[in-house]
């Protein structure tokens, strides 16, 4: 059954998690326990204004729902369905890119994106190699055609929109997986840079969705996800990297230690991995799994953010401390977009139209780009 609460912890969640992360961004373990005291980081570095700021994580996370929602309500008013989602996808990254390039709060011509228009948006937060390069040429990538042979996060934290967007019927979940890999393949080429957003995806929409317990939904989603890419020659090490993370998850190690283990969270299958070590070993403390997702040597924006994607999705966003919503930016944009996937384009009861509001938020009127 569809939950409003959890499709906002969804999209807060991840946002809570890399803006608690991004300030220490590849920082050595030993500079943050000397700077933050033992505990580490555990609250926002807000920025002057008082304002803790997202990274690229977040911003692509938003316009990877913005494409979705678009591409729904082109289908539900015009009936069109030949472009693909991910003929949708493409051009909101790009407009993404673009919107950073002007960087002056406007959209450019012809953008897809309604989101274009919020400043935050348009400054530039660290966005991985890929997530930066790929949207300013002309070429994107796809599972079958790979643009490249990169494997960083950034295809990764960006796909719990794809988890949230699909209803719970019969099929959905394949739907659901495959979709999240093309979303992550656009720019990461590499199995192990696609097949983690499946298996995120999957596991975000069994939170969001069907109550399963966590263990239940990774156990289901590797299974799905390893039968539809039989023949993904990387798919053991992702599965023996989730198999350790679900291990270490319920023993006696420092967590310190048992992230180390899974790597540093800039490819995605660590970042997913120590997501899922963090989700397992705090389920019912948002707050602790938290600080323990951030508080590493490595891509602690990324892990923090899909800790707090999985949690926020089974938790919902009253699990969230209050700490963390104080202050948290575009918390308005982000709630606007986890309730518009959670209503989704559908007439207004009194007038049996598409509310015009909803029109100019999510008509596209773009030509066809598909490269």
């Amino acid at each position: 059954m569809r939950n409003r609460d959890r499709f906002r912890g969804c999209l807060c969640g991840g946002a809570v998690g890399d803006a608690l992360g991004y300030p220490v961004k590849d920082t050595e373990d030993s500079e943050i326990f000397a700077r933050w005291g033992e505990n580490g980081i555990t609250e926002y570095e807000p920025n002057a204004a008082g304002i803790a700021e997202v990274s690229a994580n977040t911003q692509l996370a938003l316009y990877t729902a913005n494409a979705l929602l678009a591409a729904s309500t082109a289908r539900r008013v015009t009936g069109e369905k030949t472009r693909t989602y991910r003929q949708y996808l493409i051009d909101c990254y790009r407009d993404w890119y673009l919107a950073q390039e002007r960087n002056d709060g406007t959209a450019s011509a012809g953008a897809c994106a309604w989101l274009c228009g919020i400043p935050e948006l348009n400054n530039r937060r660290a966005p991985d190699g890929a997530c930066a390069t790929v949207p300013a040429g002309d070429r994107f990538g796809s599972v079958r055609s790979p643009v490249n042979a990169e494997k960083g996060s950034g295809g990764l934290v960006r796909v719990a929109p794809v988890g949230l967007f699909f209803g719970s019927g019969e099929g959905q979940l394949p739907k659901i997986d495959l979709l999240a890999a093309e979303a992550a393949a656009i720019t990461h080429g590499h199995e192990l840079g696609y097949l983690p957003a499946a298996v995120l995806a999957h596991i975000v929409h069994q939170g969001a969705y069907c109550e399963a317990e966590l263990e239940d939904a990774i156990e289901d989603a590797m299974e799905t996800v390893g039968d539809l890419f039989p023949d993904a020659v990387h798919w053991n090490e992702l599965e023996a990297l989730v198999d350790r993370a679900v291990e270490l998850a319920d023993e006696e190690l420092d967590d310190l230690d048992a992230i180390r283990e899974l790597g540093q969270g800039d490819a995605a299958d660590e970042a997913l991995a120590i997501a899922l070590y963090c989700a397992l070993k705090y389920r019912d403390d948002f707050g602790r799994a938290m600080v323990a997702a951030v508080n590493h040597s490595g891509n602690s924006a990324a892990t923090g953010a899909v800790t707090g994607t999985i949690l926020g999705a089974f938790l919902g966003v009253r699990a969230i401390p209050l700490k963390y919503i104080r202050g948290l930016e575009m918390l308005d944009v982000i709630v606007e977009l986890a309730d518009d996937l959670f209503n989704g384009c559908r007439p207004d009861p009194a007038t049996g139209e598409i509310p015009r509001e909803w029109l100019e938020k999510y008509r596209i009127e773009k030509t066809e780009n598909e490269a």
